[in-house]
C-alpha cells in the first residue's frame, strides 16, 4: 500500500523507480472515509475512475448501502494499483445532500418536481408533436463524456435510426473531436495506435499540448517514476505554461498561442533537412511525403522562430532529440486540440512519427489523448457525430451494414449529409429549427464558449430543453423537464479509456431516491416512443446492460473496433481488455499498425479526409486517386495566422485549462470537500515580466474582458509566456453567493463568458485558447479598491430557475486563506 502520503499537497504520491524496458512496479493507493475499519468494508466492487480519459482501475468500498472509498487495483495494466486525488476523493460528490432524486417540470415559470410518468409523458409527447410538424431534424441530442458504452450505443439507435435524426453529437466536441478526426486523416480510421506501456519502453517522450501530469496523473506517475530510473528517457514538452512536465523536459517550447502549425513544420524540417527518416518505412506504408518535403521546405528554425516566438536554437535541439530517437512516443491534447489549425497540428506529430516508422512496436507510438473519460466510447458507438463501428456515412456499403445491423432499410439512417456537430447544433438551435435539445450528463451553460450565447439559446421560449443529471446544474436551471440520473458506482456498464483499454464498473449502491440510470432512462424513451425496425419488431431489443454490451458486440463484429471477444465475465476480477479482441487477438491488442496500416483502403476508411486549411472534404474519387493501395496519408498542411489577434484594447492572449484537482465543470468534483479545497474558485494566470510592467501583483483580484464578456479572479504570478493569460474553465455559479455570477451585482467567475465562438474547420472542435484580452485591476490583494472596470451584460436566465444551492462546498471553499493553490503542486494545466 502506498505510505501515508497528503494526496493533495503531493499528488502523484511516492516514487518506484524502475528502468526501460521493466514493468513498471505496483503501487496501492487508496482512501477510505475517516473513521472506517477497513477490515470491517461489507464489499470491494470493481470499477474505473470516470474522471478523467486515463480508466484507473480500482475497487469501490461499501458499508451496507453506502459507499466509503476506493483502492487502486493491483492487476490492472493502466495504472497498477495507483489512483490520482479525483479518483481518492471524488467518489464522495454521490452522496452530496443536494442530489436530484425525483424528476421535475417546468411549471408557471419554475421546476417543481413531479413523477416518472409524467416527466417521461411530457418529453415523449413533445417529441411526437414535433415530428408529425417539423420532422426528425427538429430534435437534437447532446451528450456527454462520462456515460457509459451500452448508453452511448443506445442513443445513437434511438436518435439515427429511431427519430432519424442527424443532430447527436457529445461534449467530446470539446475534448477529443481533433484526436478522432488527426487519425482518421492519417490513418483512414479513427483508433490509438500506441498504448500507455510504450512509455515503458521510450528513450523520448515527446508531449504537444499536454500537460499530463494534470490530466492524466496516473500516467505522469509511470514517467516520474522511469525518471527516477535506470536510462531515463528524454522528454520534450510544448506548452506556454511552466508546468510539471515543463519543468522536467530535456526541452520546453512555448510557442505563442495559435502557431503549432509552424512549430511542427519547423521540426519536420530539420528532420527531413538532416535526413532522419525511415524510407524504407516510407515507402511500403504511407502516401503524401514529397507533398510535406514542399511543404516544410522553407520552413527553418528560424523562420518559425519569428512567428512562434521561440528561439531558434531550442527548435533545432528539440529536432534533434526527435530525429535521434530509437523509440520515441508522443502524446497530444487540448494545447494543440483546442487551438488554432487543431487537426492540422495534430496530423503533423502523426507525421512525424510516420516519416521516422515510429509506430506498431513498444515505445513506438503516438497517443492522440481524449479529455473525458468516455470520449472514445462517444466515438466508437457513433454519439459523437459519427456512425457507429467506425463507419463511413459517405460509403453506401457501411451504412447498408449498420441498417443489416439495426435491422431497418439503409433510408432510415440519416446520411444525406455530415453529422450535425455540436456547435451547429446550438446554432440550429439558435436559429430554430432544431426545436428540442436533450442534454445528458453535461453542463454547457459552463462548458461551452461565449457563456452569453449559450444562456440566450437555452432560455428561448421556442426550445424545448430536456436536461438529465446528478444535480441541478447552471444547464439543468435552466431546462424545461429535468431527468435525476444515476451515475458511476450506481450502475453496471463498461467504457473505454484513451488507449483502448475496456474496463466494466459494477452497481456498489443503489442511486438516491427515484434517480435512474441513463440506460434505463433512454430505453424507457424507446419503448414510450415505440420504435420499429423494418419488420415491426421492437428497434431496442436490449433490457439491461449485459444485453445491451452484447447488441454492441453484433454492431462492433468486423469493424476496428471489434468488441466480439470481451465478455463481462472475462473484465471481472483481472485487467482491462484493450480493443480489438476477437478470434485474431483473443487477448487483446496492445498495438496498432504493427505490420500495415490496416483500415485505410477506400473501401474500408471512415473517412475519405479533409483540407486540414479549409476543412472542405475529399471526394471517394480523390481519395482513392491519392490512396488506391490502404496507406497511411502524410498530409502537409500550410501555417496560417490566428483568426483573433491582440489588439491594443485587447493586448494578451487569453488560454483556458484544467487543474488537476477538478474535472469539467466542478459537478463532482467541487462537490468533494479535499478537491474543493485544494483548488476553490477561479484564478488568473500572468508572467512575471506582465505583472511587474502592469504594477500587478500576486493575490491582486483582476478582470480579464474579451470582446464577448468578462471574468474575475485572483492573479498568480508565474514563469507564464509574456503577453498570455490562463484562466481555468472549470467555474461556473453554483456554489456562488446570492448576487454573484453573470446575472448578479458582479462579473462571473467562469472563464467562457469570454472565449470565442469559433471551431476547428476539420475536426469542428471549439478554439478555447485563441481570445484576444484585456486584463483591469479591481481591488489589490490588500483589499485596496481599483476603479471599477466596465462589465459586459449577459442574458437573462430562464424565468423560474432554481437559485443555486446555499452552503455546501462553496461555504466549505471560502474557509481557505485566499483561495489560491500551491505554485509547486498546482500548475492547472493545458487540458
Amino acid at each position: 500500500m502506498e505510505p501515508s502520503v497528503d494526496r493533495i499537497a503531493h499528488p502523484w504520491g511516492s516514487r518506484t523507480p524502475y528502468g526501460r524496458h521493466e514493468a513498471w512496479p505496483t503501487r496501492v493507493d487508496a482512501y477510505l472515509a475517516e473513521g472506517v475499519d477497513p477490515e470491517k468494508v461489507d464489499r470491494w466492487v470493481q470499477a474505473a475512475s470516470i474522471l478523467h480519459s486515463d480508466g484507473d482501475a480500482m475497487d469501490i468500498a461499501v458499508v451496507g448501502n453506502r459507499m466509503v472509498g476506493v483502492r487502486g487495483r493491483a492487476t490492472d495494466r493502466v495504472n497498477h494499483g495507483r489512483l490520482g486525488p479525483k479518483d481518492l476523493f471524488g467518489w464522495q460528490a454521490n452522496g452530496a445532500a443536494d442530489r436530484l432524486t425525483r424528476p421535475l417540470i417546468r411549471r408557471g415559470g419554475r421546476l417543481v418536481e413531479c413523477d416518472w410518468d409524467t416527466a417521461m409523458e411530457c418529453i415523449v409527447s413533445r417529441s411526437k408533436a414535433l415530428l408529425d410538424e417539423h420532422g426528425p431534424g427538429s430534435i437534437g441530442f447532446y451528450t456527454s463524456g462520462q456515460l457509459f458504452l451500452e448508453e452511448y450505443y443506445t442513443l445513437a439507435v434511438l436518435a439515427r435510426a429511431g427519430i432519424g435524426t442527424n443532430h447527436l453529437d457529445g461534449n467530446t466536441r470539446l475534448c477529443t473531436a481533433t484526436a478522432g478526426e488527426a487519425l482518421k486523416e492519417s490513418f483512414g480510421c479513427d483508433g490509438q495506435p500506441g498504448c500507455y506501456d510504450d512509455f515503458d519502453h521510450a528513450d523520448v517522450i515527446a508531449l504537444f499540448g499536454h500537460n499530463i501530469a494534470e490530466t492524466q496523473p496516473v500516467q505522469w506517475m509511470r514517467i516520474l517514476d522511469r525518471l527516477e530510473g535506470a536510462a531515463p528517457p528524454r522528454l520534450v514538452c510544448v506548452d506556454p505554461r511552466p508546468t510539471q512536465v515543463a519543468r522536467r523536459s530535456a526541452v520546453h517550447l512555448t510557442p505563442r498561442i495559435g502557431t503549432n502549425v509552424a512549430l511542427m513544420n519547423a521540426l519536420l524540417h530539420e528532420i527531413i533537412r538532416t535526413d532522419r527518416v525511415d524510407h524504407d518505412y516510407i515507402e511500403a506504408h504511407t502516401v503524401g511525403y514529397e507533398e510535406l518535403t514542399e511543404q516544410v521546405r522553407n520552413c527553418s528554425p528560424e523562420w518559425a522562430a519569428a512567428i512562434c516566438d521561440v528561439p531558434a536554437a531550442r527548435i533545432t535541439e528539440a529536432a534533434e532529440i526527435l530525429g535521434t530517437a530509437d523509440q520515441l512516443t508522443s502524446t497530444v491534447l487540448q494545447g494543440f486540440y483546442q487551438s488554432h489549425q487543431a487537426t492540422a497540428a495534430a496530423v503533423q506529430v502523426n507525421n512525424l512519427h510516420l516519416i521516422r516508422g515510429m509506430l506498431g512496436r513498444p515505445g513506438a507510438g503516438v497517443l492522440q489523448m481524449n479529455g473525458q473519460p468516455t470520449a472514445e466510447n462517444t466515438r466508437e458507438c457513433g454519439a459523437n457525430g459519427d456512425l457507429p463501428g467506425f463507419r463511413n456515412w459517405e460509403n453506401d456499403a457501411h451504412v447498408a451494414d449498420l441498417a443489416k445491423v439495426w435491422n431497418v432499410e439503409p433510408s432510415a439512417i440519416p446520411h444525406y449529409a455530415p453529422p450535425t456537430h455540436a456547435m451547429q447544433m446550438y446554432r440550429y438551435a439558435e436559429q430554430g429549427t432544431i426545436h428540442m435539445l436533450w442534454i445528458s450528463g453535461t453542463n454547457p451553460a459552463v462548458s461551452l464558449p461565449e457563456l452569453s450565447r449559450i444562456r440566450s439559446i437555452l432560455t428561448q421560449q421556442r426550445l424545448f430543453v430536456v436536461v438529465q443529471d446528478l444535480f441541478l446544474t447552471e444547464t439543468a436551471q435552466l431546462a424545461d423537464v429535468v431527468l435525476p440520473a444515476a451515475t458511476w458506482g450506481e450502475k453496471t456498464g463498461t467504457f473505454t479509456n484513451a488507449d483502448r483499454t475496456v474496463h466494466l464498473t459494477e452497481k456498489a449502491v443503489n442511486p438516491p431516491g427515484e434517480a435512474r440510470p441513463d440506460l434505463d432512462v433512454f430505453l424507457d424513451y424507446a419503448t414510450r416512443m415505440d420504435f420499429r425496425d423494418k419488420d415491426d419488431g421492437p428497434l431496442v431489443t436490449w433490457h439491461d446492460p449485459s444485453s445491451a454490451f452484447e447488441a454492441w458486440k453484433r454492431c462492433s463484429a468486423g469493424r476496428p473496433c471489434d468488441y466480439t471477444g470481451i465478455t463481462y465475465d472475462k473484465l471481472r476480477g483481472g485487467s482491462g481488455v484493450q480493443w480489438p479482441c476477437n478470434d485474431d487477438a483473443p487477448d487483446g491488442t496492445e498495438r496498432l499498425y504493427r505490420d500495415k496500416i490496416t483500415w485505410a483502403h477506400p473501401d474500408l476508411c471512415e473517412s475519405y479526409g479533409k483540407d486540414l486549411v479549409t476543412g472542405a472534404a475529399d471526394s471517394v474519387v480523390e481519395y482513392r486517386s491519392l490512396n488506391p493501395e490502404g496507406k497511411a496519408v502524410i498530409k502537409a498542411a500550410q501555417y496560417l495566422p490566428p483568426h483573433e489577434e491582440p489588439t491594443p484594447e485587447y493586448p494578451f492572449q487569453l488560454t483556458t485549462g484544467r487543474t488537476i484537482y477538478h474535472f469539467h465543470t466542478r459537478t463532482k468534483t467541487g462537490r468533494a470537500p479535499q478537491l474543493n479545497a485544494a483548488a476553490p474558485d477561479v484564478w488568473v494566470e500572468i508572467s512575471a515580466g506582465d505583472a511587474e510592467a502592469r504594477d500587478l501583483h500576486e493575490g491582486d483580484l483582476v478582470e480579464v474582458t474579451t470582446p464577448r464578456g468578462a471574468l474575475r479572479g485572483r492573479l498568480r504570478v508565474t514563469g507564464l509566456r509574456t503577453g498570455l493569460l490562463f484562466v481555468p474553465f472549470h467555474y461556473g455559479y453554483w456554489d456562488t453567493p446570492a448576487g454573484h455570477g453573470p446575472d448578479g451585482d458582479t462579473p462571473s467567475r467562469a472563464a467562457n463568458e469570454a472565449t470565442v465562438t469559433d471551431w476547428d474547420p476539420v475536426s469542428k472542435q471549439p478554439l478555447f485558447k485563441t481570445a484576444a484580452a484585456a486584463l483591469t485591476l479591481v481591488r489589490r490583494g490588500d483589499g485596496a479598491t481599483a476603479p471599477a472596470p466596465t462589465t459586459t451584460a449577459s442574458a437573462p436566465v430562464r424565468s423560474g430557475a432554481v437559485p443555486a444551492t446555499a452552503g455546501g462546498p462553496g461555504a466549505y471553499a471560502s474557509q481557505v486563506p485566499g483561495g489560491l493553490p500551491s505554485p509547486d503542486t498546482q500548475e492547472g494545466g493545458i487540458r
